[in-house]
């Protein structure tokens, strides 16, 4: 294990209030500091608590669901987080969903202290939050935009413009798709959404290579024998693989006059092939010196498990605070070995790290440490054995 580095103060989460999310109609539970385990039976609700901590954060959540299906069933259609925010800087009440004052709304809002606020990003103000999912698992081996998604986030945590630059990019590109789709020809138009595409389009490329860069050297202070292996990341695209070789605003002229090259080609694809939303993410097994994506599914997972604590504390040290790790099902696919390392790391962390699984005895290194939860189908409880 690294040495251990002084601990760095934290932000938790002390309340959460929950109304018509998922299963649950109405919850408050409170939190402290440190290790939270959710445990309870398959469906109980354990993933549904992480979601709605994940909506404390700009995006769609863990699961990118459609608002409409985190709404309850049967509910007033809407839902609705809450969370009392404690840390160094005092405390916060943050509040996000579609249903505020009685009224569902088609967009989620966003309020803290009170105040409605123009961003989601403004939340990072006070919390950043990461997670780790089963789903998950399939990174190396899925397709492309899971990754650059994996890699945005972890951007997006700790540069909150990221989340604009990613929009602002999008919506240019699906304008420019759309002129191509109507087989418009308008020289001007195309020209003023192309240089906004190369302006957005460097600034995303060079954001990454930031992230790949500052959490590749954080890997590498993992001990080169531990249990979550050291990963070597690297980019592959248009514009990422010469971030560094050229000016950015040299850079911004030339993707802008290959995407004005490509029209013809792009018309007949129907589609923008060349620009940052076509990149991917890199990974290897240092060690073995293997691409992540031929390594064991245990293998995968451990090396998922050290990019994850590696951001952690990249996190901590570049925004002062570590962020909320959101763990699901984390400890029913490590061996005790891997268990325990990675307890001991959220430990040093000092952050605030949910965790779920079925069985309380998983974590049972943690009694004494970590604060227990029963999930039952819409109901929290301590767990008595804890």
């Amino acid at each position: 294990m690294p040495e251990p580095t002084k601990a760095l103060p934290s932000n938790f989460i002390s309340r959460l209030t929950l109304t018509d999310f998922r299963n649950y109609a109405e919850l408050a539970v409170c939190f402290r500091p440190g290790a939270v385990v959710f445990t309870g039976e398959n469906g109980a609700g354990k993933t549904n608590l992480l979601e709605a901590i994940s909506f404390l954060t700009p995006g769609r959540g863990l699961r990118r669901a459609p608002y409409p299906d985190v709404a309850r069933e049967g509910g007033r259609g809407g839902f609705a987080v809450h969370a009392t925010v404690e840390g160094p800087d005092g405390e916060a009440e943050i509040g996000t969903g579609t249903l505020f004052d009685g009224a569902g709304e088609g967009g989620r809002r966003v309020r803290i202290n009170g105040t409605t606020v123009r961003s989601a990003e403004e939340m990072l103000d006070w919390l950043r939050v990461v997670w780790l999912t089963p789903s998950m698992d399939a990174l190396f081996t899925g397709p492309a935009a899971d990754r650059r998604r994996f890699l945005d986030r972890l951007v997006l945590t700790i540069d909150p413009a990221h989340g604009q630059r990613a929009l602002d990019y999008e919506k240019a590109m699906r304008g420019r798709n759309r002129l191509l789709a109507e087989d418009r020809r308008d020289r001007v138009w195309f020209e003023a959404i192309e240089t906004q595409m190369a302006e957005t389009g460097v600034a995303i490329a060079a954001a990454r290579a930031e992230m790949t860069r500052l959490l590749t050297a954080m890997i590498g202070k993992l001990p080169e024998t531990g249990p979550f292996p050291q990963a070597d990341l690297a980019l592959s695209g248009t514009l990422e693989e010469n971030i560094g070789a050229q000016a950015a605003v040299d850079m911004e002229e030339r993707f802008r006059q290959m995407l004005a090259d490509g029209r013809d080609r792009d018309r007949a694809a129907g589609r923008t092939l060349e620009g940052p939303h076509r990149s991917d993410l890199i990974v290897r097994h240092r060690p073995k010196a293997m691409p992540a994506e031929l390594c064991s599914t245990g293998e995968q997972k451990a090396l998922l498990v050290g990019i994850i604590v590696s951001h952690a504390r990249l996190t901590g040290e570049m925004a002062g605070s570590a962020p909320i790790l959101l763990l699901d099902e984390i400890a029913a696919h490590l061996d005790a070995g891997r268990r325990a390392a990675l307890f001991s790391i959220l430990e040093e962390l000092n952050c605030q790290a949910f965790m779920t699984g079925t069985e309380p005895e998983l974590f049972s290194s943690l009694k004494g440490k970590a604060q227990f939860i029963t999930v039952d189908h819409g109901s929290v409880g301590p767990t008595e054995s804890a």
